[in-house]
């Protein structure tokens, strides 16, 4: 039987029953490796197919997954960079993979994971790239009423360059976390066509985020005045950009004028987390507020950098509550101006 897949000659060593020759992945640059939950790839999980990658691996690496549900923790550390996921389905439903452990949730050790410790897929190589899969994190809400802390996070990001292309992230509080290694230090996402489901600050963290023709799709929450927060951006003072919705869809179930486009998140009441978030030429639903930014506990969001621009949609009103872009600055604020950097990263071309 013709083998499945080929990889980098000695990257599998120690990985059961893998050997493979080395030339280049079929349609894909570099070597790479089939995961397959079934059984009929090179491994079984997602994490064996990371733990393959040489450390210090100099260019991209691709794990092609086989469509199925993947359950269990995934973490690429810094040291393996230019990895991809790439979903073989026919859309992103086809490849599922989820963890379901909340903030609250314990370790065996009876001390809680905490929301970086929830994430189900955690990123900390750079020039990471994903295609048509999901994240998950399936932590039920209502299964664990003795849980209080229920942040549940689908994916957190702690790497520079990353790429999510036609992908999905579900959860309910704290989806995706968008981070960096440090306050200062600047780290690149751009999201391509993706969509991001929850409810209370679901996109969240400091790094500059460019969200591209992405649906953004708010859980209700049952209430009848305030249904969550799309975003709890936390970018530093030094960082001009945090994160920018430019094209998007803003959809929810929840009743009208419930939930907010954002509100700053001061970790650990650091004054120099800024919140810079733009929604731009976008469509908002009605379950937008009108007033759409709300303070975060004593920290005020007219302190903030928040602002908007041409968004269209019955949640897109103009009223002295909500900053608005002039011309001349709305040509800052575009997918160049937040990711191309010192090296011209242009991950849209």
């Amino acid at each position: 039987m013709r083998r499945r897949s080929v990889l980098l000659a000695g990257a599998l060593a120690g990985v059961a029953g893998v050997t493979a020759a080395a030339r280049p992945a079929s349609a894909w640059p570099g070597p790479y490796l089939t995961v397959a939950a079934d059984g009929s790839g090179d491994v079984t999980t997602i994490q064996a197919g990371v733990d393959a990658v040489p450390s210090g691996n100099t260019g991209p690496f691709t794990l092609k997954i086989q469509p199925g549900q993947y359950k269990g923790q995934v973490v690429i550390p810094a040291d393996k960079p230019f990895i991809t996921f790439r979903g073989q389905g026919p859309d992103p439903t086809a490849v599922v993979i989820s963890d379901d452990r909340a903030n609250g949730t314990l370790k065996p050790d009876g001390t809680p994971w905490g929301t970086s410790g929830s994430a189900s897929v955690t990123i900390s190589g750079s020039d990471f790239y994903a295609r048509n899969l999901t994240f998950a994190n399936t932590f039920d809400e209502a299964a664990h009423p003795e849980i209080t802390n229920r942040q549940a996070v689908a994916v957190l990001t702690r790497a520079d360059r990353i790429v999510f292309d036609n992908c999905r992230f579900l959860a309910n509080q704290d989806t995706l976390y968008l981070n960096s290694p440090a306050a200062t230090t600047m780290s690149r996402v751009y999201l391509r066509k993706c969509y991001i489901e929850g409810d209370v600050d679901f996109i969240f963290g400091r790094a500059t985020a460019v969200l591209d023709r992405c649906a953004i799709h708010s859980l209700t929450r049952g209430s009848t005045t305030n249904n969550g927060y799309v975003t709890a951006a936390s970018t530093d003072l030094s960082n001009p950009h945090g994160f920018l919705l430019t094209e998007c869809k803003l959809t929810s179930d929840a009743p009208a004028g419930t939930v907010y486009l954002g509100r700053p998140w001061h970790p650990s009441n650091d004054p120099n987390a800024v919140a810079e978030v733009t929604v731009r030429d976008s469509v908002l639903g009605a379950h937008i507020n009108p007033a759409p930014w709300s303070d975060f506990g004593t920290w005020p969001w007219r302190d903030a950098r928040y602002a908007e621009f041409h968004n269209r949609g019955p949640g897109a009103l103009v009223t002295a509550d909500r900053p608005q872009l002039t011309p001349e600055q709305a040509a800052t604020h575009t997918i160049a101006a937040y990711l191309s950097g010192p090296d011209n990263w242009d991950p849209v071309r």
